[in-house]
């Protein structure tokens, strides 16, 4: 399915959030419900202010699709590519579907998830070109770190702090648990 397709198809089922794997199959995505979007929002309010002070790439939500390099379309709750990476698809590309993998994304942990998708998720991000990857998981009340090197980092701090692409960008996440 091309990505015109596949955008196509998402407006006919609009109650649902559809992703690609890399194998071409739709995984059909549990709607998040209130908390979890509440949440979202509070984690791409945060990522956004300091994407507009920082300058240096923008941010988007979990309404972006991203196509990966292993053929996969997914769409990360929030994430920033770096502008440079950006201004040089915008004349060229739609971007209906952004062809490059971000920088850096966060996935959140909603209560319908499963944990071990999201886990799969968040290595795939990794090996596909994100630098940085945070699975917040406001049920056990931690923040796993992915990066390219090493194995995942499992934080409980209520500050998560930032580094490589996003270096200086703290996220709050006392109230993104609430």
């Amino acid at each position: 399915m091309t990505d015109t397709e596949l955008l196509q198809f998402c407006s006919e089922h609009e109650d649902l959030d559809i992703e690609v794997n890399s194998r071409g199959e739709f995984e059909i995505m549990p709607n998040s419900g209130f908390r979890s979007g509440r949440r979202n929002s509070q984690i791409n309010f945060q990522l956004g202010l300091w994407a507009e002070s920082d300058g240096r790439g923008i941010v988007t939500d979990s309404s972006t699709l991203f196509r990966l390099p292993n053929g996969a379309r997914r769409s990360p709750d929030a994430a920033w590519t770096e502008s440079s990476r950006v201004a040089a698809f915008l004349e060229s590309e739609a971007l209906e579907v952004f062809p490059v993998c971000p920088e850096f994304v966060i996935e959140l942990r909603s209560p319908s998830d499963d944990l071990a998708r999201l886990e799969e998720k968040m290595h795939e991000w990794i090996s596909n070109g994100a630098q940085l990857a945070w699975l917040v998981d406001p049920i056990r009340k931690t923040t796993t770190v992915y990066r390219p090197q090493g194995s995942p980092q499992v934080v409980t701090d209520m500050t998560v702090h930032g580094e490589g692409p996003v270096g200086g960008f703290d996220l709050h996440l006392a109230k993104v648990y609430l």
